[in-house]
């Protein structure tokens, strides 16, 4: 018998066997290897088999197969401080993976772990794991600010110089610049290519090549820029997109009207905002003689232009949205369509896709259509221009719009019906501020507008939730593939974590968490609405939900109580909208079984890219928005503010101020007592003073830092309202203890005794034996 084939039976013995370990006799004897030239083959063969670690020696001398980890595939996050999470399935909690155990993992990569600890299920603890391997580099580009060696430094590493990386994730890192290719002056904001990432030795080292200089960090804008680029969002458009755009016309021409319903003999207008320049919607409504309202909703078509597997189409689709930034807009199609043919410009024809409604008096939709048209906006209208005819009476706008203010009368009646049907069946209504960063020419922070919502804006908003809603519906009916934008149930954990938090502040909530409906926590915030917890449970109600997103299956819209919900709305601005547009458009003409197949092998993949280029643009405009709040504050250090505590974690207190930027008062710099973290209550309690700090809360502050490199903005705390204590969790425990030991005298003679008994002589703990062997370690080679 060979050795090859030794080892073969030696593995499958192994695999085959019910025990687990065996000794070299026991092998021998299995495998008839008794007689001294044949076990002293088997015994080197077990030898080489161990240095090769396809068997190993147990602490009994047995043979025994080597211990494989369960490894399961994931995504690794990594946080600012070193340690990271890594996501396996977006249904279930993340595991938790310590500095020391990344592997030298970076933020998005694709990791094989093992699972070290499990989750504790009856505790708050989730499972703990290390990473075995990457499979896959997420980062295969870094953007950054290029600091120049000397020549003496290029000379003895072969580097011209170093990059510090603009995206915080990658704050920890450095990237060295091979001495090769493009050479940036000092300053420079630069795109490098890497080429080798952290080991051992060099953990928070890259190297690469510069591929792409986008500017100097001194130039007007470039703060933006960087973010922009460092997201992956495109700048430009490729000049064969442009081509293709230049080739759409400039005009409707008659051959673009066959097979539509001409609408130009209807009053309709859009409302925006004063800066919009992309009008994707645009509104009619009027009384029918019934009693019942008129409502059409017409969305460009911007399907007609941009179509299937075009180079626009493709670019569509990699972008996924348009971004919207604090002095630009990057568009998901080029200008010369976004703002031109496409845009519902007023007095011109332009192309659409309508969908026209009738709606009784209790808000229900009793009868619709869905077709393309041609209609002819009678005017471009303003929010505040509605806002004004509306709610200020503003009598200089009422004349000046006078043929329109009785259908804009019309409108919030309409509005005003169906908001209360949105509400009645429990669409939940978190009212947020929207803060406008106000810039000069060169990118500036100048001022922080708020931004209030007036009937036209939610006029506007109930109309085109009214669309989205019953074009999800008729074609769900239909039963074809689809695009949906839906919103799940919140998870039963985050449920639960909300239900304690409320049940602590006294506030009862009906339902449990595996079915809880969204009129149940509407009545919560309803509940709440004028009283000081409102804030707290606002903010907690909505950690505890989903993110919504794009699926090719309807599970519906949870925060708006809807059963059927899409986006078909904003084509101009989104690609669901515009794949939403060419399904109406292909169903109408076909709805074959190929056809069908097509569109449910294609919608997956699209409904996935769209969602994540949905969180990469809302990443890059809160980035953005950091920078520049930051940049407002910098000036201000040493200013004093009121403001109200928005969040409270283990290591400091947020608080922001009434223009919505925010601070951190870092619980270092709260010197007056040790504060403790209470966590299902969100709070933070002196252990000395009681001292209570919750969200909610008024405080004064002093600005002490703000930062825009780090988009970092701290405060100091100079004052705080004063709200009810908390008991400290040590004076809890302190209380229970005495208790506990007062009442079962038992218990305490049985501790006393116990202290009493001297451990055996000449033995260690076995804590202690273990820790030794562990200090020792395995000698290196």
């Amino acid at each position: 018998m060979t050795r090859k084939t030794i080892k073969e039976e030696i593995m499958n013995f192994l695999h085959e066997a019910k025990k687990k370990s065996f000794s070299v006799e026991e092998l021998a004897q299995h495998m008839g290897m008794q007689k001294s030239s044949d076990y002293k083959l088997l015994v080197q063969t077990i030898a080489q088999m161990e240095r090769e670690k396809s068997i190993e020696f147990n602490n009994k001398g047995k043979i025994k197969l080597p211990f494989v980890p369960a490894m399961v595939e994931g995504t690794f996050r990594m946080n600012e401080r070193g340690f990271g999470f890594v996501t396996i399935d977006p249904e279930e909690p993340d595991v938790y993976i310590s500095s020391d155990a990344t592997n030298y993992a970076m933020n998005g990569d694709t990791v094989m772990i093992d699972i070290v600890k499990n989750a504790d299920p009856f505790g708050d603890r989730g499972a703990e794991g290390r990473v075995v391997s990457i499979k896959k580099r997420a980062i295969q580009q870094v953007v950054g600010e290029f600091t120049a060696y000397t020549s003496a430094e290029r000379e003895e590493t072969d580097l011209y110089g170093v990059v510090t990386p603009k995206d915080k994730k990658n704050a920890p890192f450095k990237v060295f610049v091979a001495a090769e290719g493009i050479q940036p002056v000092d300053g420079s904001i630069v795109v490098v290519e890497v080429t080798h990432y952290p080991e051992k030795g060099y953990a928070s080292s890259l190297e690469g090549l510069v591929k792409k200089v986008v500017g100097h960090k001194n130039d007007p804008g470039m703060d933006i820029l960087s973010v922009v680029v460092a997201q992956g969002i495109p700048t430009s458009f490729p000049d064969e997109v442009l081509e293709e755009a230049d080739q759409v016309p400039d005009q409707i021409r008659d051959e673009d009207l066959t097979g539509r319903r001409d609408l130009r003999n209807q009053t309709i207008v859009t409302i925006d905002g004063a800066d919009a320049k992309d009008l994707d919607d645009a509104v009619t409504v009027r009384k029918l003689s019934n009693g019942n309202y008129f409502l059409g909703v017409h969305i460009a078509d911007v399907s007609y232009y941009v179509t299937e597997d075009s180079q626009l189409d493709r670019e569509a689709f990699e972008r996924g949205t348009s971004v919207y930034l604090t002095d630009r807009v990057i568009p998901m199609i080029p200008q010369r369509l976004s703002n031109g043919i496409c845009s519902l410009n007023p007095q011109v024809p332009r192309l659409a896709m309508s969908c026209e409604m009738e709606i009784d008096r209790n808000g229900k939709i009793v009868s619709h259509e869905i077709f393309p048209s041609v209609i002819q906006t009678a005017e471009r209208m303003t929010y505040s221009a509605v806002n004004g005819i509306l709610e200020e009476e503003d009598a200089e706008l009422i004349k000046r719009y006078e043929p329109l203010v009785p259908m804009f009368t019309l409108m919030k009646e309409l509005h005003g019906i169906l908001e209360a049907r949105r509400v009645n069946r429990g669409a939940i209504n978190f009212e947020d501020r929207e803060a406008k960063i106000l810039v000069n020419e060169e990118g500036a922070s100048l001022a922080i507008e708020i931004r209030s919502r007036g009937v036209g804006e939610r006029l506007i908003e109930s109309f085109m939730l009214a669309a989205n809603e019953i074009i999800a519906e008729h074609y769900n009916q239909l039963k074809l593939p689809f695009i949906y934008r839906i919103h799940e149930q919140p998870k039963e954990e985050k449920m639960q974590r909300f239900f304690d938090f409320a049940a602590a502040l006294g506030i009862l909530v009906k339902g449990t968490k595996e079915s809880i409906t969204p009129k149940d926590l509407q009545q919560v915030i309803s509940d709440v609405e004028e009283k000081p917890e409102s804030a707290v449970i606002n903010t907690m109600l909505l950690r505890s939900m989903q993110q919504a997103r794009y699926s090719e299956d309807n599970y519906g819209h949870y925060g708006l109580a809807a059963e059927y919900y899409t986006h078909f709305t904003s084509p101009i601005r989104r690609y669901p909208d515009l794949i939403v547009h060419r399904l109406i458009r292909t169903y109408e003409k076909n709805q074959s079984e190929q056809v069908k197949e097509k569109w449910a092998d294609a919608l997956p993949e699209i409904a996935k890219h769209s969602s994540d280029m949905e969180r990469r643009a809302v990443d890059a405009e809160r980035e953005v928005d950091s920078l520049k709040k930051a940049e407002y504050m910098a000036d201000k250090v040493g200013e004093e503010f009121d403001g109200i505590i928005s969040s409270i974690t283990k290591f400091g207190i947020f608080v922001e101020l009434p223009n919505t930027i925010e601070g951190l008062i870092h619980l270092n710099d709260l010197k007056q007592d040790y504060f403790h973290f209470i966590e299902n209550q969100l709070a933070l309690v002196g252990e000395r003073t009681r001292q209570t700090f919750k969200i909610g809360q008024k405080v004064k502050i002093k600005v002490t830092k703000a930062e825009p490199e780090t988009r970092e903005i701290d405060f100091e705390l100079l004052e705080a309202e004063e709200i009810p204590a908390l008991e400290p969790p040590t004076r809890n425990r302190r209380r229970e203890r005495k208790e506990k030991t007062s009442n079962n005298k038992n218990n305490r003679e049985k501790n006393q005794s116990r202290k009493n008994k001297k451990k055996p002589k000449g033995k260690k703990p076995f804590y202690k034996s273990v820790a030794k062997k562990k200090k020792g370690g395995r000698k290196k080679g």
